[in-house]
C-alpha cells in the first residue's frame, strides 16, 4: 500500500539537472569536513529549469534518512558546543533563496541578543535541512513534521524545539494546473506528473491525502508520478507543459497567481484547514551544552513569529526586502512583497503534540513506523521557547538593530 513516505518502491522520483541532493555518502566514504562515515554536507545548487535526467527510488530516499541517524554521534562534534560558559554563541543554518527565514527576521530585529546566525549555504528541502542538523553540519534545521518524526524513529537524537512554518489564510500550499487544464478531480491525476520540492515530506503528504479521500486504490495512487522541481522553476515548468500540477507556496505562489493563466486544483488549506506544519530541530548534546544559547534562540523565533503577526504588511515586507539586500547574494527581492503570512498556528510558535502526533499515527498506519517507536513526549520540547510562556511579552524589535544573517 502506498504510505506517506513512500507510495511505490518502485515508482522514480525525477531529479533536475545539476540537483545534488545533500543525502549521506556511500558505505566506506568519509565527508572531507568532518572525516565521519555516512555524514552528509550541504551543496549549493545550480537549479536548471530543464526537466529530469537523474532517477532515484523512494526505497533509496527512506534509506537516507535512516543513515543520517548513523552519522549523529560524530557528526554532531563539529559544533564546537561546550558546557558551561564555553557555549557557542554562533548558529551555522542554511537559508532559502529570495526569502527570508524566521531565525534571520529575528537577528535583524535584535532578539538574538549576543547570538550570531553563519549562513553556510541555501537547503534544497526540508528532510536534507534537518539531516544536515542531525549530522551536525549545521546547528539547527527545520523540515515538514512528518519527515522529523521519520527522523527521530531512525534513533536520531533530535527534538523539535519550535514551529516555524505552517497553513492558514493566507499561507497554503496549493496544487495548481494551467487554467484549460481537464484535471478537476483526484482520479484525473491518474498518470500525470505533480512537480514538488521534496519527496516524502509536505507536498507528498497532502497530495496523498487528496487521494485517498477521493477514493483511489494503492495501485491507482502509484500511477500519479510527483517529480523533485526546484521552486523557483515549478510555475515555469508547469507554463511549458512539463509537468501537469505544481505544488507552489507563499510568495512564489501569489507571483504566479498574480500572472494568471492558472487555477487551483486543491490546497493543503483545504484538506487540514490551519495547522502548524513544520518544526525546526536541535540535536540532544546541543541542547545539553549550549542551553542558553538555545533558549535564546528558540525565543527569538518566537518573538520574531509574534512581530510578523503584530506589525503592518508594509512594515514587514520592506524590513524583508532590506535583509534580503544587504547579505548581497544576488536575490531578487520584487516577490517579496506577496508573503502575507508564516503560517504558525501557536502563540510564539509553541508545539502543543498535536501537530506532530498527526504524523506519527500516518507513519505508523502505513507501516513506516512501529507503533509505539516514536514516544510524543521524547520529540519535542517547548523548555526553549520564553516567548511563548505564560504572561511573556513580545518586546517591540531593536530599532537600531540592522545586521541580517552571515
Amino acid at each position: 500500500m502506498a504510505s506517506l513516505l513512500a507510495f511505490s518502491e518502485l515508482r522514480a522520483a525525477r531529479i533536475t539537472n545539476g540537483l545534488r541532493a545533500s543525502f549521506p555518502f556511500p558505505a566506506g566514504e568519509t565527508n572531507s569536513e568532518t572525516q565521519c562515515p555516512y555524514s552528509s554536507r550541504s551543496i549549493n545548487l545550480e537549479q536548471d529549469p530543464s526537466m529530469v535526467t537523474t532517477a532515484s527510488t523512494r526505497r533509496q530516499f527512506l534509506t537516507l534518512l535512516g543513515l543520517s541517524a548513523v552519522a549523529v554521534s560524530c557528526g554532531t562534534t563539529a559544533s564546537g558546543a561546550t558546557s558551561g560558559k564555553g557555549q557557542t554563541k554562533t548558529l551555522r543554518y542554511q537559508g532559502s533563496a529570495g526569502q527570508v527565514t524566521l531565525p534571520e527576521l529575528a537577528e535583524d530585529l535584535g532578539y538574538l541578543e549576543d547570538v550570531k546566525l553563519k549562513w553556510v549555504g541555501n537547503t534544497i528541502s526540508g528532510p536534507q535541512d534537518i539531516q544536515s542538523a542531525a549530522t551536525g553540519q549545521i546547528d539547527f534545521g527545520g523540515a515538514f513534521n512528518g519527515a522529523v518524526v521519520k527522523l527521530a524513529a531512525n534513533k536520531a537524537p533530535i527534538k523539535a524545539v519550535i514551529s516555524y512554518y505552517g497553513s492558514d489564510k493566507y499561507a497554503y500550499s496549493g496544487f495548481y494546473v494551467l487554467e484549460d487544464s481537464p484535471i478537476r478531480s483526484p482520479r484525473d491525476l491518474i498518470g500525470k506528473k505533480v512537480g514538488m520540492n521534496t519527496l516524502g515530506a509536505h507536498s507528498e503528504a497532502m497530495l496523498d491525502i487528496y487521494l485517498r479521500r477521493g477514493g483511489l486504490s494503492g495501485a491507482d495512487i502509484d500511477k500519479v508520478e510527483p517529480l523533485v522541481v526546484p521552486p523557483v522553476n515549478t510555475e515555469q515548468t508547469l507554463r511549458q507543459k512539463q509537468i501537469d500540477v505544481a505544488v507552489l507556496g507563499g510568495i512564489l505562489r501569489d507571483k504566479a497567481l498574480a500572472a494568471g493563466g492558472i487555477r487551483p486544483l486543491f490546497t493543503d488549506y483545504q484538506l487540514l484547514g490551519a495547522f502548524s506544519a513544520g518544526t525546526y530541530v536541535m540535536t540532544d548534546r546541543f541542547l545539553k551544552q549550549s542551553p542558553d544559547t538555545a533558549r535564546i534562540f528558540v525565543t527569538a523565533v518566537g518573538r520574531a513569529i509574534e512581530w510578523s503577526r503584530s506589525t503592518p504588511h508594509e512594515e514587514v515586507i520592506a524590513r524583508m526586502t532590506d535583509i534580503v539586500e544587504k547579505r548581497g547574494r544576488n536575490e531578487d527581492t520584487a516577490p517579496l512583497k506577496y508573503w502575507r503570512s508564516y503560517g504558525v498556528t501557536d502563540t510564539a510558535g509553541r508545539i502543543t503534540g498535536k501537530e506532530l502526533q498527526l504524523w506519527i499515527d500516518w507513519l505508523a498506519d502505513r507501516g513506516e513506523i512501529q507503533k509505539g517507536q516514536v514516544t510524543l513526549s521524547d520529540l519535542y520540547t517547548n523548555e526553549f521557547n520564553a516567548a511563548g510562556a505564560s504572561g511573556a511579552s513580545t518586546p517591540s524589535a531593536d530599532s537600531s538593530a540592522s545586521t541580517s544573517g552571515s
